[in-house]
């Protein structure tokens, strides 16, 4: 596939513009948002959805997609007054592998293309107040299968997936995407990076397709002090086994607040020749699975990152809002980005 030879998105001269001028603000969490709205299992199955299958939905959140655009169009609408350029789709878990846990696996099409419809009306919402330029980032979450490691400690060669059936279905949510108007693929959370590497492939066939190239941010995640993802890698390693794709950004997201992230972070910055993205989670969580930083206190963290020069793009994960956002786009308003070759 020539995918680099294919004309960029109109996305792409504008992102990477603005990225060397300042430091682009992405959101926060959606999670967080949606469990604050306290919703029942009828509000999650809904009853206008053309969808159905018999498991309880609760908690299959990119379905509320379908079943309550309204709620998540108004939480995309508050990200981006909080001061969000870059705002993501509520599809983190919107592939048929994700969702055949819901036996929703027939509804993948759908949420994704209605998950950057829905986005796109709420930033164009909010440009009309304030004339800002905003952009829809399709979400793709890792899945809840690895491709590196066995789920059975008996059988170490075991797998519980393909790198072909991972394509596939990134493949699926990804045109899906695109065809709802995303200005751009977020690769988010990545614990394994050869799912990863099967998310950039259908990216690659998704975009030679639509004969257009799209902006890739991929993000991966450092799960505990060891300063590795889940499968073992370094930032280092992370980065030269995603250089191929030549992302917008790359970048870590989740697991750690930004204290434990820093660095990390700074390991990545200083091998890596694209923008870099952090969005941290609001510390760790308590022993409720809750997360008690504040926004002023994410925003310091995240503020250092910027006064060191590591940072092009900058939010929030698990447990930030868009008090969150907010501050951390306060914080960093007058610090200038990472530079770029």
């Amino acid at each position: 596939m020539l995918t680099f030879s294919l004309p960029p998105s109109r996305a792409v001269p504008a992102l990477e513009a603005l990225v060397r001028q300042r430091i682009l603000i992405l959101d926060g969490a959606m999670g967080t948002q949606i469990q604050a709205l306290g919703l029942s299992e009828e509000d999650y199955a809904g009853c206008g959805c053309r969808h159905h299958a018999d498991r309880p939905q609760k908690g299959n959140n990119d379905l509320l997609i379908l079943t309550q655009p309204q709620a998540i169009e108004e939480i995309h609408f508050r990200y981006a007054m909080a001061g969000a350029d870059i705002v993501e789709t509520n599809t983190f878990s919107a592939t048929t592998i994700a969702q055949a846990d819901y036996g929703m696996e027939s509804a993948v099409e759908d949420l994704n293309r209605e998950g950057a419809r829905i986005v796109r009306r709420a930033l164009d919402r909010a440009t009309a107040l304030d004339g800002r330029p905003r952009f829809v980032a399709g979400a793709v979450g890792p899945t809840n299968r690895t491709a590196s490691i066995s789920p059975d400690v008996n059988d170490p060669g075991y797998r519980a997936v393909s790198f072909d059936d991972l394509r596939v279905a990134y493949a699926t949510q990804v045109r899906a995407l695109i065809a709802g108007g995303a200005d751009l693929i977020l690769i988010e959370t990545i614990f394994d990076t050869l799912n990863a590497k099967a998310a950039i492939f259908a990216c690659f066939e998704a975009f030679a397709e639509a004969g257009r190239r799209l902006p890739l941010m991929i993000s991966g995640t450092i799960t505990d002090a060891s300063g590795r993802t889940l499968s073992g890698q370094t930032p280092t390693a992370f980065w030269h086994s995603v250089r191929h794709a030549r992302p917008f950004t790359v970048g870590l997201n989740c697991a750690l607040g930004a204290a434990a992230m820093r660095p990390h972070l700074a390991e990545l910055a200083g091998v890596a020749d694209a923008a870099i993205c952090a969005y941290p989670n609001a510390g760790l969580p308590n022993a409720f699975g809750q997360y008690d930083e504040g926004p002023d206190e994410t925003a310091a963290q995240v503020a250092r990152f910027a006064r060191e020069g590591l940072v092009n793009v900058v939010g929030g994960c698990c447990g930030t809002t868009p008090d969150h956002v907010r501050a951390i786009a306060c914080a960093v308003a007058d610090l200038p980005p990472r530079t770029l070759a």
